[in-house]
């Protein structure tokens, strides 16, 4: 997988962060997909400087209804019929998601020319695909706000087939099921478990992105253990009682909830428009200060999971 970051900056765009966008590039050998997490204005424009287009996209992820973070998909959703696309797309966000589309391409006189699903969340479970889950969970800031898990499910291990040839087992379609771990019976009577010749599973990676949020109980479960955790740092830690007030963490918050979970890495985003670069290297040092695996995210940045 890997994450490409289309937006960085909280509340409105400056000359150099458009508002809250991501893209999630899953990469599977057989069942690749893109995955677009919140879509402030002009995430479409942010689009057309990467290799990637809305035609591409077959989910996309809301993590709660203020502008900075909605506010480009009317347009986005529009673009992707214009260009003739025919493919499905499922948003997901919380209450109010589908008024909102719905609304909005009503009054614009505008629709779509694809299947459009949408889905109301609620915490638990949103997204099983055989491949990987999404998880909602609740977060704290003044409207309904999630944030999203994504928990790719483990790898089965590699199978020894020198092992089981040095048996007299020929390769073949036992082979497969073997792979998959189960027993079975040879024509000559004998009876093999594939999990005596697989290698230890291979861990599913594991990607926790928050919405806005003040410190708060579903935090560390929902950040536990990933491989990688994006979390906003609007404001520095000298500010962080008047962060919390609005529903929002400060850099010691992001980086201390990394540390505390277990986390591998931490990427820092959604800066107040008030830092100029100076001022985001300097938050980036206060979050090293508690959690050293921190990277601060900038447009188009991309991170490899």
């Amino acid at each position: 997988m890997e994450l490409i970051f289309l937006g960085t900056s909280a509340g409105v765009p400056t000359r150099t962060r458009n508002v809250t966008a991501m893209l999630l590039n899953l990469q599977h050998p057989t069942r690749a997909g893109l995955w677009l997490f919140d879509c402030g204005e002009g995430t479409q424009h942010q689009m057309l400087h990467t290799a990637f287009h809305p035609g591409k996209l077959d989910k996309i992820f809301i993590t709660h209804l203020h502008g900075d973070h909605l506010f480009g998909l009317p347009g986005l959703l529009c673009s992707r019929s214009m260009a003739g696309n025919v493919q499905p797309l499922q948003i997901y966000g919380p209450k109010g998601i589908r008024e909102f589309v719905e609304t909005t391409l009503r009054l614009s006189g505008s629709w779509t020319d694809y299947p459009l699903t949408i889905e109301e969340v609620t915490p638990g479970l949103v997204v099983v695909d055989g491949l990987r889950k999404v998880t909602a969970y609740p977060l704290s800031h003044p409207v309904e706000c999630y944030g999203y898990r994504i928990e790719e499910h483990d790898k089965p291990g590699a199978l020894n087939a020198a092992a089981l040839k040095a048996q007299g087992i020929p390769a073949g379609p036992l082979f497969q099921q073997l792979k998959e771990g189960k027993t079975v019976t040879l024509p000559d009577g004998r009876i093999v478990n594939g999990a005596d010749y697989l290698a230890p599973a291979e861990s599913g990676k594991k990607l926790a992105i928050f919405g806005d949020t003040a410190p708060c109980p579903a935090s560390l479960e929902l950040a536990q253990n990933v491989d990688l955790l994006v979390h906003e740092a609007t404001l520095e830690q000298a500010m962080e009682e008047k962060a919390n007030s609005r529903g929002h963490s400060s850099t010691r918050q992001a980086a201390q909830l990394a540390a505390d979970a277990g986390a591998k890495k931490l990427v820092i985003t959604h800066l107040s428009s008030r830092y100029d670069e100076q001022g985001g290297l300097s938050m980036l040092a206060e979050c090293k200060t508690y959690f050293s695996q921190t990277t601060l995210a900038e447009d188009f940045a991309v991170v490899h999971i």
